[in-house]
């Protein structure tokens, strides 16, 4: 990717310069406040008022569960490299 050249302004006084910097500073707490809000957003709490909340929380995360176990158990009979027979984590077999 190609360095973005940006224009830059030629200050001759410090007045200048002073006024540039409050207003680079009013932008930075726009920003600020900006992301803040946006922040704050991401992590609020869902308040589950009702059994019937309750009871659906659950049901979803049970199948979260059991889809999770379903795909590792897939995965590890594709790849069963690491937990298999002759594997990493696995036992070995003694042959005689």
């Amino acid at each position: 990717m190609l360095p973005v050249k940006k224009p830059t302004t030629e200050y001759h006084t410090l007045d200048e310069i002073r006024q540039r910097k409050n207003e680079l500073l009013d932008q930075l707490q726009q920003d600020n406040t900006k992301f803040t809000s946006l922040w704050n957003q991401v992590f609020l709490k869902k308040e589950e008022n009702s059994k019937g909340d309750y009871i659906a929380s659950l049901i979803s995360n049970g199948f979260v569960a059991v889809d999770t176990f379903l795909l590792i158990r897939k995965l590890m009979k594709g790849y069963g490299f690491l937990f298999g027979r002759n594997s990493l984590f696995g036992r070995k077999k003694n042959r005689k």
